[in-house]
């Protein structure tokens, strides 16, 4: 069985994983757009976001100040292995009902939340390690309203930063990328 948001997480996935098996180990230490995370970080957080959220699709409560070391000893199998049970998921339907003992909000919306994780995420490892990156447009086209809906609560938690100016005429990922609060043209050496 699917779902759409099931859908949308296999259509984000491939990108993603592509991203992460391509990171080598001497790239873990270099910044990333999100201002407190090296590479090592940021795979370390998307890595307890996937896990994480598997559980939250079942509606289990989760552990968010456990902050186990993902980074062992076969880490791009196991990611992308996670990744495949993340889908796997959120492809019951029951996952989508009602509101999420865990995190106080709709289904739904904690499961645009790992789309969001795992599409953005996944560009902010690409353009850390110099790697291209070209999200799923479909992810893409979903999680603009997410984003509006989302950033007001995300920015006073300091989960996105303020908004970054952008013209109407840029691609529909680098207008999400700027209402996160990113650069769409960060340097790696920012």
């Amino acid at each position: 069985m699917a779902t759409q948001t099931s859908d949308l997480l296999a259509a984000a996935a491939p990108p993603t994983v592509a991203v992460v098996r391509g990171i080598a180990d001497d790239q873990l230490d270099l910044p990333t757009p999100c201002r407190e995370y090296a590479v090592r970080d940021l795979l370390d957080h998307l890595f307890q976001v996937v896990v994480n959220f598997q559980a939250l699709a079942a509606k289990r409560p989760v552990e968010w100040a456990d902050r186990p070391g993902h980074l062992t000893d076969g880490w791009r199998d196991r990611f992308e292995a996670e990744t495949r049970r993340l889908v796997d998921a959120w492809s019951d339907p029951s996952a989508l009902e009602g509101v999420s003992p865990g995190m106080g909000m709709p289904q739904t919306t904690v499961g645009g939340m790992v789309l969001l994780d795992l599409t953005v995420h996944g560009w902010d490892l690409a353009v850390a390690t110099g790697q291209p990156y070209r999200p799923a447009p479909e992810a893409t086209a979903a999680l603009h309203e997410l984003v509006g809906q989302l950033g007001p609560q995300a920015r006073k938690m300091g989960v996105f930063a303020e908004p970054v100016s952008s013209a109407a005429d840029l691609p529909e990922f680098d207008r999400l990328l700027c209402h996160t609060g990113r650069d769409p043209g960060w340097p790696p050496t920012a």
